[in-house]
């Protein structure tokens, strides 16, 4: 079987040649896809229709992709956490100098000075006290979300000598494998607030992060906190953070989400989204986000999936393979069991894992189904998608 898939987005050729020819046609014109490979384009239209089963998003956000509408689609939405991790904690650690030296501000008065000749040494000496900043070490840095990047910021700021207080009420074991021994693990938002010296946000979007760096947050912040944001833009009110840095209680605010009512703001840091802008960190997704695409259409494994469980299974000595993605309900299993029994057809092997209110299941049987089984399934209220998948040569 040849799969389809399209790319939304120049996807680095590392990737794509992760990618069996002989199995996967890619192309950024394909019609009617199995599969889709994207970074940032934006899918809040496309179509969902048979026969795509999948979605790969080459980074960590999915802001751009229908979540909600996939997983009622039974389209399995993957991306590529820690992928950028490596080049997202450079650039955070990079926002720490910034935001502690005026850096940016002492190029910009230095570059002015081109074309006084010999009296440019003693300029810079008279004129570099008004760039003069604070050092990190002995500081405190909070870190609000201990994923990969969070992680990774925490462990580096330590190592620079900062006091590391950490939160994340969703650590993962993985996570907290890697995470320090010596991060202060803080019992909630209100201590990162009032210790924290800088605060870096490692979070995704959702409907209870959205704003969630606005006025009450701020107020509750050690005053001249600098305040570092390389996840999501709508993390930060706009206008509170406006507010707080005219008053002082910010000293500086590094974003890599800029908008048009802070560029000209003096305190304010724009970087133009440069994250995960590393060759080697759009390699990385690429690849990953590759292998959770042919791994999924090939096998149908999921890993990394943000709207259907991890799930895995080796393929044992059945003939076929189904996949069955539907709503986490009572006595689903059991129907598909009862459907497959009274066609004649064993279970050789099966796992079932659901992800709050969405299910996945595979099932090797003996042999491969007939269409009318197939829709006989399909047509089961809470049945989002039904595929069979011949055993691999």
């Amino acid at each position: 079987m040849m799969y389809k898939i399209l790319t939304l987005n120049k996807i680095a050729k590392i990737g794509l040649d992760k990618l069996d020819p002989k199995l996967f046609s890619c192309s950024d014109s394909a019609e009617n896809p199995d599969g889709v490979l994207v970074r940032s384009a934006d899918m809040k239209d496309f179509p969902l229709d048979a026969p795509l089963q999948a979605i790969a998003r080459a980074g960590a956000g999915v802001n751009n992709i229908p979540v909600a509408r996939c997983s009622e689609a039974g389209v399995v939405v993957f991306n590529t956490p820690g992928a950028n991790a490596g080049a997202v904690k450079e650039l955070a650690l990079c926002a720490l100098f910034l935001a502690s030296r005026d850096i940016t501000g002492g190029i910009d008065w230095a570059r002015g000075l081109s074309g006084k000749g010999a009296e440019v040494p003693g300029l810079v000496e008279k004129g570099k006290s008004q760039f003069a900043g604070r050092e990190v070490a002995g500081k405190t840095l909070g870190v609000v979300g201990l994923g990969a990047i969070g992680v990774m910021v925490a462990n580096a700021a330590l190592a620079l000598g900062m006091d590391v207080l950490g939160f994340d009420p969703y650590l993962s074991v993985d996570a907290a494998w890697g995470l320090s021994r010596d991060v202060r693990r803080a019992a909630g938002l209100k201590q990162i607030y009032a210790e924290s010296d800088y605060l870096t946000l490692h979070l995704p979007l959702g409907d209870e992060t959205r704003g969630m760096i606005g006025q009450a947050a701020l107020a509750q912040c050690r005053p001249g906190l600098r305040l570092i944001n390389l996840a999501r833009g709508e993390l930060v009110n706009t206008a509170d953070l406006l507010a707080a840095l005219d008053a002082g209680r910010v000293a500086a605010y590094v974003t890599d989400f800029p908008a048009d009512a802070m560029l000209a703001h003096p305190r304010v840091l724009p970087i133009p989204h440069l994250g995960a802008s590393t060759a080697e960190s759009e390699d990385n997704c690429a690849v990953m986000a590759a292998r959770e695409l042919s791994d999924y259409l090939r096998f149908g494994r999921i890993n990394n999936a943000v709207n259907f469980p991890n799930i895995e299974l080796e393929f044992g000595s059945g003939g076929a393979r189904l996949c069955l993605a539907h709503r986490n309900v009572p006595n689903m299993v059991g129907f598909i069991s009862s459907v497959l029994a009274d066609a004649g057809v064993n279970i050789e092997n099966m796992v079932n894992k659901s992800k709050k209110e969405y299910a996945y299941t595979l099932m090797d049987i003996n042999a491969l189904p007939d269409e009318a089984l197939l829709d006989g399934l399909r047509a089961r209220e809470g049945i989002l998608r039904v595929r069979a998948i011949p055993r691999p040569e």
